[in-house]
């Protein structure tokens, strides 16, 4: 029996993950560390309590409700070490300070839920996404629920880091009807200083979906700075055109992921300040380089 698997949010009415009008489930877990990161909600593996300090009236209420004694006065507010997520604090908290991230579900219940907008699939022809965090990390849930979709009829896509296991990954290559594949940093340095983790097996993982024909569309997202310097361009446009792959996704950068950071115990990233402000210009200036370079870019 498929253990449950565990996400953090499931997403209705998405236009902008893959074809269509698409349900996006936003798996918890990720091996990466990425500054930019626009979910840092996703990145621990288990269930957390986000704390809003924005709407905190420093009632008590919510550490007189904690046994553990997770729950202090501060701006922290949630000691993670202490804390099991149990979610009690949760209710205890009238302004909505305190908000449990992840939620186990079955693989039959989260069928049911996104199955609710078939409708929606069906006119536009849409399907169901998988994103996170990243999905690879919870694999055998992931596998078990993208083959239930298919079984039901529905297409199925995922969005990933690369940075998986390939023997696991591959029983389950054929259930994607498109790979959505970020590329960061070409560097191997660059990757583990930047990131906080080695770039070997991604790059690898894209050669082999290449080589199995696999339905994989390349992303970057374009960081200031990072991203879009002249060395990582010239790296990520020759790894495309040695594997003849002719076009690429640009991801610009936005910086709603800042305010969640200290809401699940991460520290600001003060490198990124400027990164919104200088987003779209450093989008163009990458997607007029890779359009020199003979790329298709969108």
């Amino acid at each position: 029996m498929t253990r449950d698997g565990l996400v953090f949010d499931v997403q209705r009415f998405s236009v902008h993950d893959g074809p269509g009008i698409r349900t996006t489930v936003f798996f918890k877990g990720c091996p990466l560390r990425c500054p930019w990161c626009q979910n840092p909600e996703s990145l621990k593996p288990h269930a957390e309590i986000a704390f809003y300090a924005d709407r905190c009236r420093n009632t008590g209420d919510c550490s007189a409700a904690c046994v553990r004694g997770a729950v202090q006065p501060g701006a922290d507010r949630i000691v993670q070490e202490q804390c099991d997520a149990c979610g009690v604090c949760v209710p205890a908290c009238p302004f909505g300070a305190l908000q449990k991230v992840g939620r186990k579900v079955s693989v039959d219940d989260l069928l049911r839920e996104v199955l609710r907008d078939r409708p929606f699939y069906d006119s536009s022809g849409g399907g169901v996404t998988l994103s996170g965090g990243e999905a690879t990390m919870q694999m055998e849930f992931m596998g078990a629920f993208a083959h239930s979709c298919r079984k039901s009829g529905l297409g199925v896509g995922l969005q990933t880091c690369g940075a998986f296991r390939w023997e696991a990954f591959e029983p389950y290559l054929r259930l994607f009807e498109f790979i959505h594949f970020d590329l960061k940093l070409l560097d191997p340095q660059a990757h583990r200083t930047t990131i906080g983790a080695e770039n070997h097996t991604i790059l690898a993982n894209a050669d082999r979906l290449l080589e199995a024909g696999s339905p994989v569309l390349f992303r970057m997202p374009v960081i200031p700075g990072h991203t879009d310097t002249p060395e990582n361009l010239r790296d990520v446009a020759a790894f495309l055109h040695q594997r003849r792959v002719g076009r690429i996704r640009l991801l610009q950068y936005h910086s709603m992921g800042e305010s969640k950071l200290p809401r699940v115990g991460f520290p600001i990233v003060p490198l990124l300040s400027q990164g919104e402000v200088n987003g779209q210009s450093a989008l163009a200036h990458v997607g007029k380089f890779f359009r020199d370079k003979g790329l298709d870019v969108t």
